[in-house]
């Protein structure tokens, strides 16, 4: 009989996460850009979003650049604190919501950084509200076209991590299908580009592990 190895079980954690919660408030505060929120009424006001759950978050940060935002999940990091991003808190299941350091991008990070006239894409930040975005390509007869009933202040980062779609959807898509890259930041720190890559791509990714260390 083969004997294989497990990893150890997911346990549920009760009550809210073991944080030094004046000390990450304090290293936000040092090294990451934008706004710090720790009082009360920050926090009350961020507990909810269109949905009928409340869950009273740690802080939030909301970040002036991308930049900042990085910086803010690794001080989370480094101080075991969860985080929840947040675009325009219209989700209706409670995913803007949870006993955690929220991150806000839609008060600064909401820029539309490129437009690709010739592949008809562009790149966005995350907190860039859908009919701002449709109003800035629309002189380029250009649209993002999945619209949720909440187009007037959903986010582009919202819509993407709840694959939003409405009205729009049987004709263009869901927005997962309007989608051609993602950079992303996971909670360890790693910042990349996801999404097709060619054959030059590949290798141009695989040659420094080949090389080996």
């Amino acid at each position: 009989m083969t004997s294989v190895s497990l990893p150890d079980p997911v346990v549920l954690r009760t009550g809210p996460p073991r944080v030094d919660v004046r000390a990450l408030e304090r290293a936000l505060r040092e090294r990451a850009g934008g706004e710090v929120r720790f009082d009360a009424g920050s926090r009350g006001a961020y507990s909810t979003d269109a949905s009928n759950y409340r869950q009273i978050p740690i802080g939030v940060v909301v970040p002036r650049t991308v930049d900042d935002a990085v910086q803010a999940i690794a001080v989370c990091r480094e101080h075991g604190a969860p985080v929840v991003s947040r675009g325009g808190g219209t989700s209706l299941a409670g995913q803007a919501c949870n006993v955690a350091v929220v991150i806000d991008w839609s008060k600064y990070c909401h820029g539309l950084v490129s437009v690709d006239l010739a592949a008809k894409t562009c790149v966005i930040e995350p907190g860039i509200v859908l009919d701002e975005l449709n109003a800035q390509l629309a002189p380029h007869r250009l649209m993002f076209v999945p619209k949720p009933a909440t187009h007037d202040h959903c986010t582009l980062g919202g819509m993407i991590g709840n694959n939003s779609c409405g009205a729009t959807a049987h004709a263009y898509g869901k927005t997962v299908d309007n989608l051609v890259r993602l950079e992303v930041l996971t909670y360890d720190g790693e910042r990349f580009w996801a999404g097709p890559t060619s054959d030059e791509e590949y290798a141009a990714i695989m040659r420094p592990a080949a090389a080996g260390p």
